[in-house]
């Protein structure tokens, strides 16, 4: 046993597949007529005008839709590798809630040059039978659909990505023609964000945006989906909001959205993300009478929030990853960087609340912040100051704990970025707010179960493993739990053995999502006893199944980068001010009563095992071949992963 030591490409889950009972509508076959559409510059474009194109593809595109932004990237240099051969390929935007403004900022962003339509009444998507973004149509020369779906299977819902797609079907479907043969495979699903259609609102709806809905989506949703934060579209206002009714019904019933992982059954969270199945109802109402708005003045008074930040007030000291930006690529994978800050602080701080702001929200994934006195970067010996991770909610430690932050530390961020076809640079913050010493009365750590000896087969699902067991040295304050694992990561749960044998479950992730990794915080802390016993448990899926995985073909084991693996289980646990050498020096005791073989109260060398000798002898202060307790105190987080108790 332990004892306890001392401690994401931004595709939110709001895209999803067709759901099963989903019919997708058939339009192979069938002839697209003529149209005439204005792009966002004002230029008219009709079909006609391309007759001689021996191909055309339209692209149905949305300029907030994740997928619809990494996939325009992908559609352009399609265009371009196209464009000798006489390849047409035209974008079409016919979400309501999408400006022209909107649409000029999307094509400048990802440099396309492609014309991107606005089909303004929807006339065209409706003769295409277009349901989502991105879906695209590629038209043969008597305009005829011969393929329609999917643009490849490299991007899917909720961030999980292949290194690269292993069938391009718009490319395959193209050369097919191309070369004078039937399309092989004419038809795929669309993955992505429903189109924002326009409905005739019912004159008589009792359900409207302005009384019931902005409420829930205030209470549910607004925290992330408002100008600055993380989600990639807001909610706070009604044209926006009715474009996107659909898609919001859609992964509310799924349970998508809002993200929360944790099992019901066991555990209270205060920052739970539940809707109720009122709420669910009164949104499925609000869509089906047509998305009214109702009267503006029965809105509710706007929440408010501390601009640029989740914090409680502005934060008291930042620290910035670097001095300078760093260069993230368009295409690629990028391994974790390491950044190592001078905190600046010239005397001890105690920690309340801390938020990590990226710099470039687009591709930067995840975000962990450790503190160090020695520069060093291994994560499991190490104090975890804060994080981000989609969703996050900044919520302050209770009132009277706090993370102490010693003079002269060093933060080191650990960076995970997901190019998203567009070269871009990151240049990270971290937020701090302080308490008043004089109020601090428990000291906040974190700490973590691990498993660092585990082997993942190839090709398999559902592979289980077990953390070491570790032990409360004192009676503690539980506060929280954060698990940790990458891409093939599929469950993970905390089990607590109390001094009595008694067994509970602290907290059971079924369904793990790399996308979004919570704290789960828990309504009440929760003491536990001197002695108790905490396990992990997590499970695998190394299968072709998992869509997230970056090759079943592979045997993983433990590593930092993403397409390794981990089993941590973070949890916060808060002590009495002051305490901790009172707990080193009842370890520093247990210790020497373990190995202390002739029973002298001391540790000769010969007493320890060779292979700990190297580790003895640094802590022999003075050379004499004995360790007494005096010696061991103060280099105990050493002898913590030296010697299990």
């Amino acid at each position: 046993m332990r004892r306890f030591g001392l401690f994401s490409l931004l595709i939110l889950g709001v895209v999803a597949t067709a759901p099963a009972a989903e019919s997708v509508p058939q339009r192979l076959g069938q002839t697209v007529s003529d149209f005439s559409l204005k792009d966002f510059r004002g230029k008219t474009h009709t079909l006609e005008e391309y007759k001689s194109s021996p191909l055309v593809v339209i692209a149905v595109l949305g300029t907030e839709c994740p997928l619809a932004k990494q996939y325009a990237v992908k559609l352009q240099k399609l265009a371009d590798a196209y464009a000798d051969r006489g390849v047409t390929f035209l974008g079409v935007d016919a979400n309501r809630q999408d400006s022209l403004a909107e649409i000029a900022a999307f094509a400048r962003t990802n440099s396309l040059s492609l014309p991107i339509l606005k089909d303004l009444n929807q006339d065209l998507v409706e003769n295409l039978q277009a349901l989502r973004t991105p879906e695209v149509f590629l038209l043969d020369s008597q305009r005829v659909v011969r393929y329609r779906g999917r643009v490849d299977d490299q991007f899917a819902v909720g961030g999980r990505t292949r290194p690269a797609p292993t069938r391009e079907d718009l490319k395959s479907a193209i050369d097919e023609l191309l070369a004078g043969n039937p399309v092989s495979v004419p038809e795929t699903t669309a993955i992505g964000c429903l189109i924002g259609r326009s409905r005739p609102p019912k004159p008589d709806a009792t359900v409207t945006y302005s009384n019931q809905i902005a409420r829930i989506l205030q209470k549910n949703c607004v925290e992330c989906h408002r100008p600055g934060e993380i989600a990639p579209f807001s909610l706070t206002e009604y044209q926006e909001v009715a474009g996107w009714a659909e898609m919001i019904v859609e992964v509310t019933q799924s349970h998508q959205m809002p993200p929360w992982h944790a099992s019901p059954e066991f555990g209270h969270f205060v920052n739970e993300r539940r809707m109720s199945a009122e709420e669910l109802d009164l949104l499925q109402q609000w869509v089906a009478a047509g998305v009214p708005e109702g009267n503006p003045a029965d809105l509710p008074p706007p929440k408010t929030y501390t601009e640029g930040w989740q914090l409680p007030r502005q934060p008291d000291h930042i620290v910035w990853m670097s001095e300078t930006p760093y260069q993230v690529p368009a295409e690629g994978t990028v391994r974790y960087q390491y950044f190592t800050a001078d905190s600046g602080l010239t005397e001890d701080k105690w920690l309340t609340s801390a938020e990590v702001i990226p710099g470039n929200r687009e591709v930067v994934h995840h975000v962990i912040v450790f503190m160090t006195t020695d520069g060093k970067v291994q994560d499991s010996e190490r104090q975890m100051v804060t994080a981000f991770v989609p969703g996050l909610r900044i919520t302050p430690f209770p009132k009277g704990m706090a993370k102490k932050i010693p003079a002269g530390s060093k933060f080191i961020f650990q960076m995970h970025y997901t190019p998203n076809g567009v070269a871009c640079e990151d240049r990270t913050q971290i937020g701090l707010v302080f308490a008043d010493p004089a109020e601090v009365t428990h000291e906040v750590r974190t700490a973590t179960t691990i498993n660092r000896r585990f082997k993942i087969e190839p090709q398999l699902d559902n592979q289980s493993f077990q953390s070491q067991v570790v032990t409360a040295p004192a009676d503690l304050t539980l506060l929280s739990m954060s698990p940790h694992m990458h891409l093939r990561g599929k469950s993970f749960r905390y089990e607590l053995t109390l001094p009595d044998g008694t067994q509970e479950t602290l907290l059971d992730v079924p369904h793990y999502d790399f996308n979004w990794q919570t704290a789960y915080r828990l309504a009440e802390p929760r003491i536990i006893p001197r002695g108790s016993k905490l396990k992990t448990y997590s499970s695998y899926d190394n299968s072709p199944n998992n869509l997230a995985n970056p090759d079943p073909s592979k045997t993983v084991r433990w590593g930092d980068q993403s397409w390794d693996e981990m089993h941590l289980g973070y949890f916060d646990i808060a002590i009495p001010k002051g305490s901790e050498n009172v707990a080193d020096q009842e370890i520093a005791k247990k210790i020497i009563i373990m190995f202390d073989k002739n029973k002298d109260g001391q540790l000769a060398r010969d007493e320890v095992d060779p292979v700990q000798r190297p580790i003895f002898d640094k802590i022999d202060a003075n050379q004499d071949g004995i360790v007494t307790e005096e010696e061991l105190v103060p280099r105990i987080p050493e002898l913590r992963k030296l010697f299990p108790m």
